[in-house]
């Protein structure tokens, strides 16, 4: 995978890399590899993971503002991949839940992506795929921790 290089900038800076990667990634994971888009995934795999989720923990969880998480959930409940149901200890909260057909969704879309980041990080070693994780969230960390602090 060629990485893009313009005469004038022969050794592009990390955040112009990093801006990058995100752009050859999407073009690989597509609808058709997945069965799904790329955001309903993430949000059909943070469901599964964190049961009994509310709509609004979502929007945090995944960065988005209501109406966009409103949108996906929607798109996920056509499908029938999740319910929500009004939590009986608060009428005003959504839970969401996955459903049997969702899980097996997630479970396909979940093998393609494990092929394609094996591909994607096929030049990288065990050792080195472990590194570059544990680099990735200590900068989300970061980023988010001062944003999280601001709101409190």
């Amino acid at each position: 995978m060629d990485v893009k290089r313009d005469a004038q900038s022969p050794n592009p800076s990390l955040l112009t890399l990093l801006t990058q990667l995100p752009k050859v990634i999407n073009k690989r994971m597509s609808e058709d590899l997945l069965g799904m888009r790329i955001k309903p995934y993430v949000v059909l795999g943070y469901i599964r993971d964190h049961e009994g989720v509310s709509q609004q923990e979502l929007e945090s969880a995944m960065y988005m503002d209501a109406n966009g998480v409103v949108l996906l959930l929607n798109e996920l409940e056509a499908a029938r991949h999740l319910v929500r149901r009004r939590d009986p200890q608060d009428r005003r909260r959504h839970i969401v839940e996955i459903t049997d057909s969702g899980r097996r969704a997630l479970e396909r879309a979940d093998r393609a992506r494990e092929g394609l980041e094996d591909e994607i990080l096929a030049a990288l070693s065990a050792e080195d795929r472990q590194t570059l994780r544990r680099l990735v969230e200590r900068v989300i960390e970061s980023l988010v921790q001062p944003a999280a602090e601001a709101r409190t």
